[in-house]
This record gives structure tokens, sequence and C-alpha cells, in this order.
């Protein structure tokens, strides 16, 4: 039986099966406004003060799970009423203050925000107090704590703040869409948009009028997201979904390598464009570093485009662990290549809402792409494909990469990019840590991940590169 991290992903998963139920049956719009009653309370956790509250937010839910605005094609997003019980934040005196005589976090404090009670404890007036966190460095017990949010605290971009109600606001302007803080968030209260919707509507008009068939591009991460099957019982499952094939994305990772490395060689500095937060991050913090992004589009830009050039009538949908995805397919470059997007989240409960058990099902053999394509999943596996792209064609060029796991990483190797003093020529960027393993629309999010991304690797049958080119 297939398993979540949290409860929050089993809420959002319920929501995304009864969207998806209604509009296979085409009854989602006279049945749309029932889906909070029906889902509150019994078949999901009730957490808030009354039934009414729980509904109201699952209504929220229901709003961003068919689609949302379609004018506000932001794709991480706030539900304001779900943003509730988190601490206001900052810095804040704890129980370990000893009133002591030193005072030392006063001294430290340049706002004159620290005061003491009559037993010499701490207090730090908020009205003046800037949060730079001198006094919680100057305490000798550590006793001032700096108090985030979960959601602040997972935002290595630092696209997040409080707004005046004290609920998450989101910072556009910063905002790469990695969805670390959809995976994060306790309360569920920051989600990505669907487009599930969009995909199921795609299927049904393709057997309505078979003017196009529709295939799926399936990401290499998917090795060990179903840990209840074997990933040849996914692929068939895809395929009764309504799917006309499926394509491998680590196919196009190959074609990507392939190509990139024949760039590095003719650039001698390069960044990956695989991963659509990195590239996001980039363009937003390190403007002067865009011009040494890869040229190559990603991977599923890249099989998707191989797919359109040979069926130009046909639409194509991403299924992955990524939420960043869901604005790669926006931008201008990947116009009419992929059609849509939908998370291995989403793709469960596609599964489940036509009642598809995975488990009886015959496996369907595919065999795209080679070892170094299906590793572009995890941390250092694009540098790895780069290198033996330049190997198998007899190329002299000397790769020196840096694989950067996680916008930590990447800001530290860019940061010195950008002054000249990377020593390094390629910079393999990965905005989730271990690469898309750890994407926030993964089912799962495990230690083993990488594992199952080497162990999928090895079982592929073509060895090399080269002998996957088109």
């Amino acid at each position: 039986m297939h398993k979540f991290d949290t409860k929050v992903q089993l809420i959002k998963y319920k929501v995304l099966k009864e969207v998806a139920r209604l509009a296979w049956e085409d009854s989602l719009l006279e049945n749309v406004t029932e889906i909070p009653v029906t889902l509150a309370p019994g078949k999901i956790p009730t957490m808030r003060c009354c039934v009414y509250k729980e509904r109201a937010i699952l209504a929220e839910r229901v709003r961003l799970a068919v689609g949302g605005n379609r004018h506000n094609r932001k794709v991480i997003q706030v539900i304001g009423i779900a943003c509730e019980d988190c601490p206001a934040g900052g810095y804040e005196v704890t129980s370990a203050c000893r009133g002591c005589l030193a005072h030392r976090c006063e001294e430290a404090c340049k706002k004159e925000a620290i005061s003491f009670d009559r037993q010499q404890k701490a207090y730090i007036d908020k009205t003046k107090c800037v949060e730079c966190g001198a006094c919680a460095k100057a305490c000798p017990y550590t006793a001032i704590h700096n108090y985030k949010r979960p959601c602040e605290q997972s935002c290595k971009v630092k696209a997040i703040s409080m707004g005046k109600d004290k609920e998450a606001v989101i910072d556009y302007e910063k905002c790469i869409a990695c969805g670390a803080c959809v995976y994060t968030c306790p309360f569920g209260a920051i989600t990505d948009r669907s487009y599930i919707l969009d995909v199921i509507d795609m299927i049904l008009k393709s057997k309505q009028n078979t003017e196009y068939n529709v295939y799926a591009l399936i990401a290499p991460s998917v090795a060990g997201q179903f840990p209840y099957v074997r990933i040849g019982q996914v692929i068939t499952g895809i395929k009764e979904l309504g799917f006309k094939g499926v394509a491998e994305v680590a196919r196009g990772a190959d074609m990507v390598a392939w190509e990139e490395s024949r760039e590095l060689e003719e650039r001698g500095f390069l960044t990956s464009s695989c991963c659509p937060a990195f590239v996001s991050y980039v363009e937003k913090n390190f403007p002067q570093l865009t011009e040494h992004i890869s040229n190559r589009l990603s991977p599923a830009g890249t099989i998707a485009k191989y797919l359109k050039e040979r069926e130009p009538s046909c639409k194509t949908v991403f299924i992955g662990p990524c939420t960043a995805k869901k604005t790669e397919f926006q931008r201008a470059e990947y116009a009419g290549l992929i059609d849509s997007v939908i998370t291995f989240e989403e793709l469960q409960a596609l599964f489940d809402s036509k009642d598809i058990e995975l488990e009886r099902l015959a496996e369907t053999p595919i065999e795209d792409a080679s070892p170094y394509g299906r590793r572009f999943a995890r941390s250092g596996g694009v540098a790895e494909a780069v290198t033996r792209s330049l190997e198998e064609r007899g190329s002299g060029f000397e790769v020196n990469a840096i694989s950067c796991s996680g916008i930590e990483e990447c800001r530290a190797a860019l940061l010195r990019a950008s002054k000249g003093v990377l020593n390094a020529n390629f910079i393999e960027g990965m905005a989730c840590p271990e690469g898309c393993v750890g994407g926030a629309g993964c089912l799962i999010h495990s230690e083993k991940s990488r594992a199952e991304v080497d162990a999928y690797g090895e079982a592929a049958e073509k060895r090399t590169i080269s002998e996957v080119q088109p």
C-alpha cells in the first residue's frame, strides 16, 4: 500500500483524488462545493477549532486543486486561513536565562531592546528589536533563541515573511518555486497549484476525437517512489489512465548531457540548466552569470521536443517530483513543448481516482535511457553524465565539476564564480537537497532514494550515452 511522509500530504492527496474522481465522471462542476463537506470530518484528520473552519480550509485546498485563479499563475500559494499556530517568530528569551549579573545581552543590543525583571531575567521589547541576533550571540547560556516558522527556515532564498495578520507571505521576486515551504509547513498552509484537471481534460479529449495522443514524460526519480510495486507496473498504470505512451525523461537527460558536454568544451565554463529552480535562482540572484547557463533545454523539455518533432499534434505531460517544473513549462522557451506538469503526489491521486491497483498490473518495460541519464535524478549525476559524454566523444577536455546539493551549496559556488575564484569549470546546480530525489512533489523522502536511483540506473539495458542519441 502506498504511504506518505506526513498527514499533510495525505490530506492533499485525498482532495486531489476526489477532484480527479469527479472530473473523470464529468460531475465536478455540480459537486465541487460538496467536497469539503464530504472530506471533513471523518475521512481526514480534524485539527482546527471546529469542523466549519476545517471545511473552509478544505474549500481553499479544493480551489487550488482545480487550478486556482487562472489569472494568478504563481505556482506556490499560501492558504491564509490555514496559516496558524506558528510562533510569531524572532528572538525570544527562553527559560534557560539564569538572570546573571553580566548582562552581556544588554550590552550587545544597540537598540536598547533588552530589559530585566526583578529576578534579573531578560526581556526583549519587540517594538525596539530589529532581529539582529546580537543578544543571542552574546548570551553565555544560549538562552535567547530565534524562533522562525518552519516555512521561513526551509526557504533558503528568504522569500517568506509574515504578513500583517501574521500569515505567511511569499515574495515572488525571490521565490524560485522549489516547494521546500510546501513540504515543510506542518499545517499545509502553503501548497502548489495543481494542473491535474488540465491533464484529465487532455486525456478525455484525446479519446473523444483522436486528433492527438497524450504522452507521459516520467522523471527518473520515480525510482523508489512507489515501493509497493515495480517501475514497470507504474508505467502500465500510467497507460491505464489513458496516456498513449510513456517516455523516459532520463533519455532526455542523456541527450542533454551529450550536447552540454560539447557546449562546455566550446565555452570553457558552464552551469547546468536541468533544474528550473536553480536556473531561476541564478537569474534572480546572480544575473551576471546568466550568460554561463547552458543553452540546452532541461531533460523534460528535450524529450518533449523530440516527441513533438515526430508527432507534432501530440500532447506531453511531465510527471515528477518538482514543483518548479510547473513554472518551467510556462517559460517562453518551453511553449508548445511541455503541455502540463503533475507531481508524483498527483499521479498517485490519479491512480486511486480510477481505482487502478498497480500491484495487480503486469509490467510494461521501458528502456529508453542509459544509466547516466537515469542518475540525473540525484546530486552528482549531471556532472558524471557530462564527463562520460566527453569521454565517449573522444574529447580531451578535462571537466572540473562541482555538484551542488541544495540552494545553500549553489549560492556558495555561484558566489565564488561571480568573484572569479571558483576552482571549477562546470557547476551542477540542484535546488533540492540530494537533487530531484528530494523534490517537494515526492511521495517519499528517504535516505534510500539515492541508492534506488543508482539501482534503477544499473538496471538500464543501454550502457552508453552515445547509443541513445537520436
